[in-house]
């Protein structure tokens, strides 16, 4: 019986840590890209077309 209690708690909290990991996944996804990364993208293309 502790067995399969320990078997269900571990299943509940890996499924609360696989929501929690969603979530902060996609919150990441709706952030905007830093001013600073996208000159640097830029700098990056600018140098590429160049060669």
């Amino acid at each position: 019986m502790r067995a399969k209690k320990q078997t269900k708690e571990t299943e509940m909290l890996q499924a609360q840590i696989d929501a929690n990991l969603k979530k902060v996944y996609q919150d990441a996804l709706q952030e905007q890209v830093p001013d600073r990364f996208l000159e640097l993208l830029e700098q990056l293309r600018q140098k590429e077309a160049k060669v």
